[in-house]
């Protein structure tokens, strides 16, 4: 059996799933590919949320309750930052700033965010392959009510409140897909391609706006499924139901499913909820998404590897 798995993620959720495949199959077989349309600088540091957020659950470091940032953290920098006057809108903890300054530092000495990820996950412990979308920049911007929000003023700043009316991935069009991302999308043994259940508009399409990178997965072979992230039509976390219903879709996996139609064989919705209407060319699995553990999280991995591996043995 063909037996590489790429995956394309971005925040928690998708983290989540990362973390599963990982404990379901060896480091070699899996290659994660992750959003960073929302890396920014701030503070002068160049701050990669999604990877963070992928490292830090790989690790084992993620904070449960916040779902973001790293568990057990300290304040001290931000209070002090705050008795200064300074900027504190977005939080750095005392251990995700010594991320921010490791990888800042790495990359001001000429290093690809490739290659400064590849060197943090070594330092975490983290053995299976971590690869930033592309080591250009590619920044998502969010049309909003109030024009045009660079996306940390909306989704951190601005706390999602305005409305939602578009999006743009700036960089896209021209910024090179990473090179073992692109390769792992080409492999023979492809066994296939998950898509976690990240923001499909926020973590996941910045993925796809790289040049290369869908036309990749179209022409893989391999059976594409993507997992819900809306359940009882609600986000378990972030605004991704806030969109939809903003942008005049349906709340649900299946409007999810269709936003992704022209790309995914299958599609794995929640078993708690109504089977949606067909959807051509795409099958629906059904099986529990809500990850609140870890033993959640790698059944989820293996229910998403068994669907995909039907869809193969269907084209096969």
């Amino acid at each position: 059996m063909s037996d590489h798995v790429v995956a394309l993620c971005g925040g928690v959720g998708g983290a989540k799933l990362a973390h599963g495949l990982t404990l379901a199959l060896p480091p070699d077989a899996l290659s994660l590919i992750v959003n960073t349309g929302d890396d920014f600088r701030h503070l002068g540091l160049h701050i990669s949320p999604d990877l963070d957020s992928v490292m830090y659950a790989l690790a084992g470091l993620a904070d449960p309750v916040r779902g973001w940032g790293r568990r057990e953290e300290t304040w001290t920098f931000m209070q002090a930052l705050k008795g200064l006057g300074g900027d504190t809108w977005f939080q750095l903890g005392d251990g995700d700033l010594a991320t921010h300054v490791e990888r800042t530092r790495r990359l001001a000495q000429g290093d690809s965010l490739s290659a400064v990820t590849a060197e943090l996950c070594r330092a975490l412990g983290i053995a299976v392959r971590v690869l930033p979308m592309s080591d250009d920049a590619v920044r998502t911007r969010v049309l909003s009510g109030d024009g045009w929000l660079d996306f940390q003023e909306y989704f951190v700043h601005r706390q999602c409140q305005p409305a939602v009316r578009d999006f743009a991935f700036a960089g896209a069009d021209t910024a090179r897909a990473q090179p073992e991302a692109l390769a792992a999308l080409h492999r023979d043994d492809l066994r296939a391609i998950v898509i976690c259940p990240s923001n499909p508009f926020v973590s996941v399409d910045p993925i796809l706006a790289v040049a290369g990178l869908r036309a990749a997965i179209r022409a893989s072979g391999a059976p594409v499924i993507a997992v819900t992230p809306i359940i009882g039509g609600k986000a378990i976390k972030g605004p991704a139901a806030k969109m939809l219903a903003e942008l005049g879709l349906e709340v649900s996996g299946a409007a999810v499913a269709r936003h992704y139609a022209d790309l995914i064989q299958g599609f794995v919705i929640d078993a708690l909820d109504p089977l949606p209407e067909p959807l051509r060319g795409v099958t629906f699995f059904r099986a529990a998404t809500l990850m609140r553990t870890t033993e959640d999280r790698v059944r989820l991995a293996y229910a998403t590897l068994q669907a995909a591996d039907t869809l193969r043995g269907t084209r096969a």
